[in-house]
């Protein structure tokens, strides 16, 4: 064999090896992110949908900053 394939080879073996072993470590009970990871994900979302939808529909924000239309000239004044 090859020196290159056989340290191909060696290295795709270890990383497999230190796959293993850390899965063969992790603990077995839930830590927090297990518990409540998508629960602290949809409350977020929650009040962030919650926030906006007041902020857009309550502040009174005017919309359409274009002034097309909406600027008329003023009368020349002597």
């Amino acid at each position: 064999m090859f020196p290159v394939a056989r340290a191909a080879r060696n290295l795709a073996a270890r990383g497999i090896q230190h796959t293993a072993v850390r899965q063969a470590h992790r603990k077995a009970e839930p830590d927090f992110h297990d518990k409540y990871g998508n629960l602290v994900l949809l409350g977020g979302a929650a009040v962030f949908a919650t926030v906006w939808s007041y902020a857009l529909t309550q502040i009174g924000i005017e919309w359409g900053f274009s002034p097309v239309g909406r600027v008329t000239p003023k009368q020349w004044r002597e």
